[in-house]
Protein backbone atom coordinates (compact mmCIF):
# COMPACT_ATOMS: atom_id res chain seq x y z
CA UNK A 1 0.00 0.00 0.00
CA UNK A 2 1.65 3.25 -1.25
CA UNK A 3 2.38 5.85 1.70
CA UNK A 4 -0.01 9.11 2.15
CA UNK A 5 1.70 12.30 3.16
CA UNK A 6 -0.27 13.66 6.00
CA UNK A 7 -2.28 16.39 5.05
CA UNK A 8 -0.69 19.24 7.22
CA UNK A 9 2.23 18.59 5.51
CA UNK A 10 0.62 18.10 1.80
CA UNK A 11 -1.57 21.51 2.30
CA UNK A 12 1.90 23.48 3.27
CA UNK A 13 3.23 21.68 0.05
CA UNK A 14 0.31 22.89 -2.37
CA UNK A 15 0.39 26.36 -0.92
CA UNK A 16 4.06 26.94 -2.22
CA UNK A 17 2.06 26.72 -5.75
CA UNK A 18 -0.04 29.21 -4.87
CA UNK A 19 0.76 31.17 -8.17
CA UNK A 20 1.77 28.78 -10.08
CA UNK A 21 -1.89 28.01 -11.53
CA UNK A 22 -1.22 25.19 -13.82
CA UNK A 23 0.88 23.31 -11.50
CA UNK A 24 -1.85 23.69 -9.49
CA UNK A 25 -4.69 22.71 -11.40
CA UNK A 26 -2.99 19.03 -12.47
CA UNK A 27 -2.73 18.68 -8.82
CA UNK A 28 -6.56 18.27 -8.72
CA UNK A 29 -6.38 14.95 -10.64
CA UNK A 30 -4.08 13.35 -8.48
CA UNK A 31 -6.80 11.86 -6.04
CA UNK A 32 -9.26 13.06 -3.63
CA UNK A 33 -7.79 14.33 -0.83
CA UNK A 34 -5.31 16.24 -3.00
CA UNK A 35 -7.91 17.78 -4.70
CA UNK A 36 -9.65 19.01 -1.44
CA UNK A 37 -6.52 21.15 -0.96
CA UNK A 38 -5.51 21.97 -4.21
CA UNK A 39 -9.03 23.35 -4.78
CA UNK A 40 -9.27 25.77 -1.87
CA UNK A 41 -5.93 27.31 -3.48
CA UNK A 42 -7.24 27.48 -6.83
CA UNK A 43 -9.88 29.08 -6.08
CA UNK A 44 -8.58 31.92 -3.18
CA UNK A 45 -7.90 34.06 -6.25
CA UNK A 46 -9.04 32.34 -9.33
CA UNK A 47 -9.01 35.08 -11.49
CA UNK A 48 -4.71 35.47 -11.86
CA UNK A 49 -5.74 31.94 -13.84
CA UNK A 50 -3.93 33.70 -16.81
CA UNK A 51 -5.25 33.63 -20.88
CA UNK A 52 -5.57 35.40 -23.36
CA UNK A 53 -9.05 36.48 -25.33
CA UNK A 54 -7.11 37.42 -28.38
CA UNK A 55 -6.10 33.83 -29.37
CA UNK A 56 -6.41 30.23 -28.78
CA UNK A 57 -3.86 30.59 -25.99
CA UNK A 58 -6.30 28.89 -22.86
CA UNK A 59 -9.58 30.72 -24.39
CA UNK A 60 -11.44 27.75 -22.17
CA UNK A 61 -10.53 29.46 -19.10
CA UNK A 62 -12.91 32.09 -18.94
CA UNK A 63 -15.82 29.53 -19.59
CA UNK A 64 -14.45 27.24 -17.52
CA UNK A 65 -14.74 30.00 -14.61
CA UNK A 66 -17.88 31.44 -15.07
CA UNK A 67 -19.52 27.81 -16.04
CA UNK A 68 -18.45 26.53 -13.09
CA UNK A 69 -19.58 29.51 -10.80
CA UNK A 70 -23.25 29.23 -12.76
CA UNK A 71 -23.18 25.97 -11.31
CA UNK A 72 -22.97 26.45 -7.29
CA UNK A 73 -26.19 28.97 -7.70
CA UNK A 74 -28.92 28.43 -5.97
CA UNK A 75 -32.30 27.53 -7.80
CA UNK A 76 -33.68 30.46 -7.81
CA UNK A 77 -31.01 32.42 -9.78
CA UNK A 78 -30.31 29.93 -12.31
CA UNK A 79 -34.21 29.91 -12.53
CA UNK A 80 -34.08 33.80 -13.34
CA UNK A 81 -31.01 33.49 -15.88
CA UNK A 82 -33.44 30.63 -17.31
CA UNK A 83 -36.45 32.65 -17.90
CA UNK A 84 -34.24 35.28 -19.67
CA UNK A 85 -32.74 32.53 -22.12
CA UNK A 86 -29.63 32.43 -20.56
CA UNK A 87 -28.44 29.12 -20.96
CA UNK A 88 -24.91 27.92 -20.17
CA UNK A 89 -23.53 24.45 -20.30
CA UNK A 90 -22.08 23.80 -16.74
CA UNK A 91 -19.23 21.29 -16.05
CA UNK A 92 -22.10 18.39 -14.70
CA UNK A 93 -25.58 18.19 -14.15
CA UNK A 94 -24.89 17.03 -10.68
CA UNK A 95 -24.70 19.44 -7.94
CA UNK A 96 -20.83 20.84 -7.48
CA UNK A 97 -18.67 18.62 -5.83
CA UNK A 98 -17.32 22.33 -3.82
CA UNK A 99 -18.54 25.01 -3.12
CA UNK A 100 -16.05 26.69 -5.12
CA UNK A 101 -17.44 30.43 -4.25
CA UNK A 102 -16.72 30.21 -0.42
CA UNK A 103 -12.95 29.41 -1.24
CA UNK A 104 -12.62 32.86 -2.50
CA UNK A 105 -10.26 35.43 -1.06
CA UNK A 106 -9.55 37.63 -3.47
CA UNK A 107 -12.38 39.38 -5.43
CA UNK A 108 -11.38 41.00 -8.94
CA UNK A 109 -14.89 42.26 -10.24
CA UNK A 110 -13.32 43.65 -12.79
CA UNK A 111 -11.50 41.06 -14.16
CA UNK A 112 -14.82 39.02 -13.37
CA UNK A 113 -16.88 41.11 -15.42
CA UNK A 114 -14.53 40.86 -18.36
CA UNK A 115 -14.61 37.02 -18.55
CA UNK A 116 -18.77 37.24 -18.09
CA UNK A 117 -18.53 39.57 -21.58
CA UNK A 118 -16.32 36.85 -23.21
CA UNK A 119 -18.46 34.36 -22.81
CA UNK A 120 -21.23 35.84 -23.64
CA UNK A 121 -20.15 37.82 -26.72
CA UNK A 122 -19.69 35.13 -29.62
CA UNK A 123 -23.15 32.97 -28.19
CA UNK A 124 -25.30 32.93 -31.25
CA UNK A 125 -28.68 33.46 -29.17
CA UNK A 126 -27.11 36.78 -27.47
CA UNK A 127 -28.32 40.27 -29.31
CA UNK A 128 -26.16 43.14 -29.00
CA UNK A 129 -29.38 44.85 -27.42
CA UNK A 130 -29.66 41.83 -24.93
CA UNK A 131 -25.54 41.97 -24.40
CA UNK A 132 -25.65 44.46 -21.49
CA UNK A 133 -28.69 42.79 -20.06
CA UNK A 134 -27.62 39.37 -20.21
CA UNK A 135 -24.23 40.20 -18.59
CA UNK A 136 -25.34 42.20 -15.94
CA UNK A 137 -28.25 39.26 -14.95
CA UNK A 138 -24.83 36.93 -14.94
CA UNK A 139 -22.83 39.53 -12.79
CA UNK A 140 -25.75 40.34 -10.26
CA UNK A 141 -26.37 37.20 -9.70
CA UNK A 142 -22.96 35.35 -9.04
CA UNK A 143 -21.68 38.43 -7.29
CA UNK A 144 -24.43 38.74 -4.89
CA UNK A 145 -23.42 34.71 -4.15
CA UNK A 146 -19.85 35.46 -3.47
CA UNK A 147 -21.06 37.98 -0.93
CA UNK A 148 -23.30 35.41 0.67
CA UNK A 149 -20.91 32.55 0.63
CA UNK A 150 -17.89 33.91 0.83
CA UNK A 151 -17.15 34.16 4.95
CA UNK A 152 -14.33 36.61 4.79
CA UNK A 153 -12.90 38.57 1.95
CA UNK A 154 -9.16 39.57 1.89
CA UNK A 155 -8.78 41.87 -1.03
CA UNK A 156 -11.15 43.64 -3.57
CA UNK A 157 -10.48 45.02 -6.32
CA UNK A 158 -13.31 47.44 -8.05
CA UNK A 159 -13.10 50.19 -10.53
CA UNK A 160 -16.54 50.77 -11.40
CA UNK A 161 -20.23 52.25 -11.13
CA UNK A 162 -22.51 49.60 -10.18
CA UNK A 163 -21.57 49.25 -6.53
CA UNK A 164 -24.63 48.12 -5.12
CA UNK A 165 -23.16 44.54 -4.33
CA UNK A 166 -22.23 46.22 -1.03
CA UNK A 167 -26.13 46.12 0.44
CA UNK A 168 -26.75 42.46 -0.81
CA UNK A 169 -27.12 39.92 1.97
CA UNK A 170 -24.53 38.76 3.59
CA UNK A 171 -21.85 41.12 2.51
CA UNK A 172 -21.05 42.81 5.74
CA UNK A 173 -19.92 40.23 7.21
CA UNK A 174 -18.13 38.83 3.69
CA UNK A 175 -16.69 42.81 3.53
CA UNK A 176 -16.08 43.43 7.17
CA UNK A 177 -12.59 41.88 7.82
CA UNK A 178 -11.26 43.25 4.51
CA UNK A 179 -7.78 43.96 4.64
CA UNK A 180 -6.67 45.14 0.77
CA UNK A 181 -9.40 47.27 -1.66
CA UNK A 182 -8.18 48.40 -4.89
CA UNK A 183 -10.22 51.10 -6.44
CA UNK A 184 -10.44 54.42 -8.24
CA UNK A 185 -11.52 57.82 -7.06
CA UNK A 186 -14.73 58.09 -9.48
CA UNK A 187 -16.42 55.21 -7.55
CA UNK A 188 -19.63 56.33 -6.44
CA UNK A 189 -19.51 58.28 -2.61
CA UNK A 190 -22.31 55.58 -1.74
CA UNK A 191 -19.61 52.73 -1.67
CA UNK A 192 -16.55 54.55 0.25
CA UNK A 193 -19.67 55.81 2.97
CA UNK A 194 -20.77 52.03 3.16
CA UNK A 195 -17.59 50.61 3.23
CA UNK A 196 -16.57 53.02 6.21
CA UNK A 197 -19.53 51.81 8.13
CA UNK A 198 -18.86 48.09 7.62
CA UNK A 199 -14.84 48.18 7.69
CA UNK A 200 -12.32 49.45 9.62
CA UNK A 201 -9.64 47.26 9.16
CA UNK A 202 -8.16 47.63 5.86
CA UNK A 203 -4.37 46.97 5.54
CA UNK A 204 -3.71 48.18 2.24
CA UNK A 205 -5.34 51.19 0.19
CA UNK A 206 -4.60 51.50 -3.50
CA UNK A 207 -6.57 54.60 -5.34
CA UNK A 208 -6.33 55.19 -9.28
CA UNK A 209 -7.05 59.21 -9.43
CA UNK A 210 -9.29 60.23 -12.12
CA UNK A 211 -11.07 63.27 -12.75
CA UNK A 212 -13.77 63.01 -10.29
CA UNK A 213 -13.60 62.22 -6.46
CA UNK A 214 -16.00 60.74 -4.41
CA UNK A 215 -17.05 62.42 -1.53
CA UNK A 216 -16.83 59.85 0.53
CA UNK A 217 -12.93 58.35 -0.22
CA UNK A 218 -11.61 60.46 2.80
CA UNK A 219 -14.19 59.42 5.28
CA UNK A 220 -13.24 55.75 4.35
CA UNK A 221 -9.47 56.31 4.98
CA UNK A 222 -10.29 58.47 7.80
CA UNK A 223 -12.35 55.84 9.48
CA UNK A 224 -9.13 53.20 9.12
CA UNK A 225 -7.76 51.48 12.18
CA UNK A 226 -5.14 49.42 10.45
CA UNK A 227 -3.93 51.43 7.63
CA UNK A 228 -0.27 50.74 6.98
CA UNK A 229 0.02 51.04 3.07
CA UNK A 230 -1.59 53.78 0.65
CA UNK A 231 -0.83 53.38 -2.81
CA UNK A 232 -1.56 56.87 -5.08
CA UNK A 233 -1.91 57.31 -8.83
CA UNK A 234 -2.86 60.35 -11.01
CA UNK A 235 -4.41 58.95 -14.58
CA UNK A 236 -1.71 60.87 -16.07
CA UNK A 237 -4.21 63.91 -16.09
CA UNK A 238 -3.98 67.17 -14.45
CA UNK A 239 -7.15 67.10 -12.74
CA UNK A 240 -6.03 63.60 -11.75
CA UNK A 241 -3.32 65.12 -9.57
CA UNK A 242 -5.07 68.14 -8.48
CA UNK A 243 -8.04 65.62 -6.92
CA UNK A 244 -4.87 63.59 -5.25
CA UNK A 245 -4.10 66.75 -3.20
CA UNK A 246 -7.46 67.73 -2.61
CA UNK A 247 -7.96 64.52 -0.61
CA UNK A 248 -4.47 64.57 1.16
CA UNK A 249 -5.22 68.26 2.32
CA UNK A 250 -8.36 66.58 4.19
CA UNK A 251 -6.86 63.57 4.69
CA UNK A 252 -4.99 62.49 8.63
CA UNK A 253 -4.04 59.33 9.43
CA UNK A 254 -0.92 58.76 11.00
CA UNK A 255 -0.80 54.81 11.28
CA UNK A 256 0.56 54.98 7.19
CA UNK A 257 3.94 54.20 7.42
CA UNK A 258 4.53 52.94 3.60
CA UNK A 259 3.08 55.07 0.47
CA UNK A 260 3.56 54.61 -3.24
CA UNK A 261 2.71 57.52 -5.93
CA UNK A 262 3.47 58.62 -9.09
CA UNK A 263 4.78 62.21 -9.86
CA UNK A 264 2.59 65.29 -9.48
CA UNK A 265 1.31 64.71 -5.44
CA UNK A 266 1.94 66.67 -2.79
CA UNK A 267 2.83 65.11 -0.19
CA UNK A 268 4.35 67.32 2.16
CA UNK A 269 1.57 67.07 5.10
CA UNK A 270 3.15 66.51 8.35
CA UNK A 271 1.20 63.07 8.70
CA UNK A 272 3.14 61.83 6.62
CA UNK A 273 6.16 61.94 8.45
CA UNK A 274 5.75 58.24 10.08
CA UNK A 275 6.35 56.94 6.62
CA UNK A 276 9.15 53.73 6.89
CA UNK A 277 8.55 53.06 3.23
CA UNK A 278 8.25 55.53 0.26
CA UNK A 279 7.85 54.54 -3.21
CA UNK A 280 8.52 57.09 -5.92
CA UNK A 281 8.11 57.20 -9.53
CA UNK A 282 8.58 60.34 -11.03
CA UNK A 283 9.21 61.72 -14.38
CA UNK A 284 9.75 65.29 -14.33
CA UNK A 285 12.29 67.73 -12.58
CA UNK A 286 9.39 69.76 -10.68
CA UNK A 287 8.03 66.58 -9.19
CA UNK A 288 11.15 65.78 -6.80
CA UNK A 289 11.71 69.23 -5.96
CA UNK A 290 8.43 69.57 -3.83
CA UNK A 291 9.98 67.15 -1.40
CA UNK A 292 13.43 68.16 -1.05
CA UNK A 293 12.98 69.79 2.59
CA UNK A 294 10.88 66.77 3.57
CA UNK A 295 12.29 65.43 6.60
CA UNK A 296 10.89 61.55 7.18
CA UNK A 297 12.53 60.73 10.56
CA UNK A 298 11.23 57.37 10.77
CA UNK A 299 11.76 56.10 6.46
CA UNK A 300 14.00 52.97 6.14
CA UNK A 301 13.00 51.85 2.87
CA UNK A 302 13.22 54.11 -0.59
CA UNK A 303 12.42 53.22 -3.81
CA UNK A 304 12.65 55.45 -7.07
CA UNK A 305 12.26 55.10 -10.40
CA UNK A 306 12.94 57.81 -13.28
CA UNK A 307 14.39 60.37 -11.17
CA UNK A 308 16.97 62.77 -12.75
CA UNK A 309 16.79 65.64 -10.33
CA UNK A 310 20.20 65.06 -8.96
CA UNK A 311 20.55 68.48 -7.25
CA UNK A 312 17.02 67.42 -5.24
CA UNK A 313 17.73 64.00 -4.36
CA UNK A 314 20.95 64.76 -3.10
CA UNK A 315 19.46 67.43 -0.86
CA UNK A 316 16.54 64.73 0.01
CA UNK A 317 19.83 62.09 0.88
CA UNK A 318 21.35 64.94 3.50
CA UNK A 319 17.86 65.36 5.26
CA UNK A 320 17.00 61.88 5.32
CA UNK A 321 19.63 59.43 4.48
CA UNK A 322 21.26 58.57 8.03
CA UNK A 323 17.93 56.31 8.83
CA UNK A 324 17.56 54.70 5.21
CA UNK A 325 18.25 50.69 5.42
CA UNK A 326 17.43 49.74 1.74
CA UNK A 327 17.40 52.16 -1.59
CA UNK A 328 15.89 50.92 -4.89
CA UNK A 329 17.06 53.36 -7.56
CA UNK A 330 17.27 53.48 -11.48
CA UNK A 331 20.69 54.80 -11.83
CA UNK A 332 23.25 55.67 -9.19
CA UNK A 333 26.80 56.84 -10.45
CA UNK A 334 28.74 60.75 -10.16
CA UNK A 335 27.54 63.25 -7.20
CA UNK A 336 24.74 61.30 -6.40
CA UNK A 337 26.77 58.23 -6.04
CA UNK A 338 29.04 60.16 -3.60
CA UNK A 339 26.11 61.89 -1.75
CA UNK A 340 24.81 58.49 -1.13
CA UNK A 341 28.12 57.03 0.38
CA UNK A 342 28.13 60.45 2.61
CA UNK A 343 25.15 60.60 3.53
CA UNK A 344 23.73 57.02 4.07
CA UNK A 345 26.02 55.32 5.54
CA UNK A 346 23.61 52.76 7.37
CA UNK A 347 22.06 51.15 4.45
CA UNK A 348 21.95 47.36 4.13
CA UNK A 349 20.42 46.81 0.79
CA UNK A 350 21.28 48.54 -2.43
CA UNK A 351 19.78 48.08 -6.08
CA UNK A 352 20.77 50.21 -9.19
CA UNK A 353 21.90 50.04 -12.82
CA UNK A 354 25.26 50.10 -12.95
CA UNK A 355 26.38 52.95 -16.12
CA UNK A 356 29.43 54.56 -17.26
CA UNK A 357 31.18 55.43 -13.81
CA UNK A 358 29.82 52.29 -12.20
CA UNK A 359 33.01 50.71 -10.66
CA UNK A 360 34.02 53.96 -9.08
CA UNK A 361 30.64 54.34 -7.74
CA UNK A 362 30.58 50.95 -6.01
CA UNK A 363 33.87 51.32 -4.48
CA UNK A 364 33.12 54.62 -3.02
CA UNK A 365 29.75 52.79 -1.51
CA UNK A 366 31.66 49.68 -0.25
CA UNK A 367 33.86 51.96 1.65
CA UNK A 368 31.70 54.20 3.26
CA UNK A 369 28.67 52.23 3.95
CA UNK A 370 30.09 49.60 6.30
CA UNK A 371 26.54 47.90 7.25
CA UNK A 372 26.27 46.86 3.52
CA UNK A 373 24.40 43.67 3.77
CA UNK A 374 23.58 43.02 -0.10
CA UNK A 375 23.51 44.86 -3.70
CA UNK A 376 21.52 44.12 -6.91
CA UNK A 377 23.31 45.28 -10.01
CA UNK A 378 21.50 45.72 -12.74
CA UNK A 379 23.94 45.50 -15.95
CA UNK A 380 23.49 48.69 -18.30
CA UNK A 381 24.33 47.34 -21.84
CA UNK A 382 24.44 50.76 -23.69
CA UNK A 383 26.38 53.16 -21.06
CA UNK A 384 28.54 50.50 -18.78
CA UNK A 385 32.09 50.31 -19.52
CA UNK A 386 33.06 47.76 -16.95
CA UNK A 387 32.84 44.04 -17.62
CA UNK A 388 31.47 41.13 -15.40
CA UNK A 389 34.72 39.98 -14.57
CA UNK A 390 35.77 43.69 -13.19
CA UNK A 391 32.43 44.40 -11.66
CA UNK A 392 33.24 40.68 -9.59
CA UNK A 393 36.92 41.63 -8.34
CA UNK A 394 35.45 45.32 -7.36
CA UNK A 395 32.70 42.95 -4.79
CA UNK A 396 35.11 40.48 -3.50
CA UNK A 397 37.91 43.07 -2.96
CA UNK A 398 35.78 46.41 -1.65
CA UNK A 399 32.88 45.09 -0.01
CA UNK A 400 32.45 45.42 3.89
CA UNK A 401 32.57 42.21 6.28
CA UNK A 402 28.95 42.03 6.84
CA UNK A 403 28.33 42.03 3.00
CA UNK A 404 26.47 38.33 2.12
CA UNK A 405 24.33 38.89 -1.23
CA UNK A 406 24.98 39.32 -5.16
CA UNK A 407 22.39 39.81 -7.37
CA UNK A 408 23.32 40.62 -11.15
CA UNK A 409 20.39 41.16 -13.89
CA UNK A 410 20.67 41.32 -17.58
CA UNK A 411 24.44 40.31 -17.56
CA UNK A 412 25.65 39.41 -21.08
CA UNK A 413 27.20 35.87 -22.20
CA UNK A 414 30.73 37.00 -22.04
CA UNK A 415 31.22 35.76 -18.48
CA UNK A 416 34.00 33.33 -18.70
CA UNK A 417 33.82 30.56 -16.23
CA UNK A 418 37.24 30.58 -15.15
CA UNK A 419 36.24 34.37 -14.38
CA UNK A 420 33.41 33.60 -12.10
CA UNK A 421 35.54 30.37 -10.59
CA UNK A 422 37.99 33.04 -9.41
CA UNK A 423 35.67 35.29 -8.08
CA UNK A 424 34.49 32.19 -5.84
CA UNK A 425 37.91 31.09 -4.61
CA UNK A 426 38.57 34.71 -3.51
CA UNK A 427 35.37 34.78 -1.24
CA UNK A 428 36.11 31.53 0.06
CA UNK A 429 39.49 33.57 1.49
CA UNK A 430 37.66 36.51 2.68
CA UNK A 431 37.71 36.51 6.68
CA UNK A 432 35.08 36.49 8.21
CA UNK A 433 33.99 33.90 6.24
CA UNK A 434 30.42 33.89 4.74
CA UNK A 435 28.84 31.69 2.22
CA UNK A 436 27.66 34.04 -0.51
CA UNK A 437 23.51 34.11 -1.55
CA UNK A 438 24.41 34.40 -5.00
CA UNK A 439 22.43 35.02 -8.27
CA UNK A 440 22.78 35.43 -11.84
CA UNK A 441 20.69 36.44 -14.47
CA UNK A 442 22.29 36.66 -18.09
CA UNK A 443 20.88 37.85 -21.26
CA UNK A 444 22.30 35.21 -24.29
CA UNK A 445 22.36 36.58 -27.61
CA UNK A 446 21.61 32.93 -28.60
CA UNK A 447 17.84 31.83 -28.19
CA UNK A 448 16.32 28.76 -28.03
CA UNK A 449 14.19 26.74 -30.19
CA UNK A 450 11.29 28.69 -28.26
CA UNK A 451 12.98 32.04 -29.00
CA UNK A 452 14.09 33.06 -25.36
CA UNK A 453 18.00 33.39 -24.34
CA UNK A 454 19.82 30.54 -23.71
CA UNK A 455 20.58 32.10 -20.04
CA UNK A 456 23.12 30.74 -17.97
CA UNK A 457 25.73 28.29 -19.56
CA UNK A 458 26.10 24.96 -18.42
CA UNK A 459 29.89 25.80 -18.08
CA UNK A 460 29.30 28.68 -15.48
CA UNK A 461 26.46 26.60 -14.11
CA UNK A 462 28.89 23.96 -13.33
CA UNK A 463 30.92 26.33 -11.78
CA UNK A 464 28.17 27.55 -9.22
CA UNK A 465 27.22 24.02 -8.62
CA UNK A 466 30.87 22.83 -7.50
CA UNK A 467 31.40 25.89 -4.91
CA UNK A 468 27.63 25.20 -3.54
CA UNK A 469 28.67 21.80 -2.32
CA UNK A 470 32.04 23.31 -0.81
CA UNK A 471 29.64 25.55 1.01
CA UNK A 472 30.88 28.89 0.08
CA UNK A 473 27.86 29.80 -2.09
CA UNK A 474 24.02 29.82 -1.90
CA UNK A 475 22.42 29.41 -5.58
CA UNK A 476 19.09 31.76 -5.70
CA UNK A 477 16.64 30.57 -8.34
CA UNK A 478 16.99 31.61 -11.28
CA UNK A 479 20.83 32.00 -11.73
Amino acid sequence: MPLQLPVDCLDEILEYLEENYLTLHSCLLVNRLWCEIAVRILWRNVWNFQYNIDNSYRTHVPLAIISTLISCLPNESKDLLNKNGIFISTPTSKSPLFNYPSFTKVLSINKFNTMVHYVLKDKKSVTSLSLDYNKHLIEQEIIKMFMNQITSLKKLKYHGNNSHFTYFPGAKDCLTNLSELCCDSEVESHFFYRLSQICRNLQLLSIEFRNIVSNGLVELISKQNNLKCLNLFSYRTIAGKRSIKTVLTNLFNPLINKLKMDEGIDITNSFFTNLRELDLSFEHKTSFQELENVIFSNLQILKIKHSKDEIFLIKFFENNGNNLKELIMDGIEGSLGLSIAKFCPNLLKISSILTDDGLATLKIIFNNCQYLESIEIWYDFLSSQSSEKEILEVVVKYSPKNFYELKLYEMSSVLLPEDLESFFKSWKNRIPKKSLNFLINIRNKFLNKNNKPLGVSKEIMRVIEKYKKLGIVVPKIPY
